[in-house]
């Protein structure tokens, strides 16, 4: 991200930026993930919501990226019986005001498409962070925040898209309230948390995204899946959309552990 943590702290190290190879793969590996993600999706059923009306999902992208980026993954939600919603707020660059301001003006308008229905925030990367955001500004209107290969944690805070957080907070503007929100954001939080990772992640370092270890300061369920993806393919990728399915289905009272026994037996069943 802007690396707040090596501004107050020079020395401070955190994990780094994955191997270049990794970055490298990128572009190699997320049509696959993608042509593997539209092939399950024709060939597994579809589900409908268990509750009668389809829940609301607003989906996030990451820095740099905008909703068609996301258009698999909302495509994909609204196959299995979710109400799914771009962000509607154009390319993400950043914790500019008009992005800040324009996130919570989105949520109120999707949270008022099913009034008295919480809304599930699903962030990919750095809109996953703005999820966890958007879930302290609107407390008990969330239902649960699900981050995929989100970068979180202060150790985390240097990418292979730092220096074009840099260069967009140049060319765009940075909020004063930047620093506040990244420290509001890393605060627990009362719904339930999943982070979605993978090993081999090729932009953000894997351990930046993991959040069990703050599962003991959480008042609600906090969750680790790693899953084997890219970066970009976090929001198609097969195993990635089955974890993400079966953590939408979870009652936040009655929410049970991850099993990927479980996920993928749902994923394979039509819906009652």
């Amino acid at each position: 991200m802007y690396d707040f943590a090596h501004d107050a702290d020079p020395q401070a190290a955190g994990y780094g930026a994955p191997p270049l190879l990794l970055t490298a793969a990128e572009a190699f590996r997320f049509p696959v993930e993608l042509t593997s993600s539209l092939v399950s999706d024709l060939v597994l059923p579809p589900r409908r919501s268990v509750d009668g009306e389809p829940r609301p999902v607003l989906v996030l992208p990451g820095f740099m990226a905008d909703d068609p980026l996301t258009a698999r993954l909302r495509g994909h939600l609204q196959r299995q019986g979710y109400s799914a919603h771009g962000w509607g707020l154009g390319r993400n660059v950043g914790l500019t005001d008009t992005i800040v301001d324009g996130l919570l003006e989105r949520f109120d308008e999707v949270a008022a498409t099913a009034p008295g229905a919480p809304v599930s925030l699903v962030g990919w990367s750095f809109g996953g962070l703005l999820a966890r955001w958007t879930a302290h500004r609107r407390p008990g209107q969330v239902r649960q925040v699900v981050c995929l290969g989100s970068p979180w944690r202060a150790e985390g805070e240097r990418t292979r898209a730092t220096r074009m957080f840099e260069r967009a907070a140049v060319k765009h503007g940075l909020s004063d309230r930047a620093r506040d929100i990244v420290d509001e954001l890393r605060r627990p939080l009362d719904v339930p948390l999943t982070a979605i990772w993978s090993r081999t992640d090729g932009i953000a370092h894997w351990q930046g995204c993991r959040v069990a270890e703050s599962a003991e300061s959480s008042p609600a369920p906090v969750e680790d899946i790693g899953v084997p993806s890219s970066h970009v393919g976090l929001v198609s990728n097969p195993l990635a959309l089955a974890a993400l399915d079966d953590r939408l289905a979870q009652d936040p009272a009655d929410w049970r552990p991850f099993s990927w026994r479980a996920a993928l037996a749902r994923r394979t069943r039509v819906a009652a």
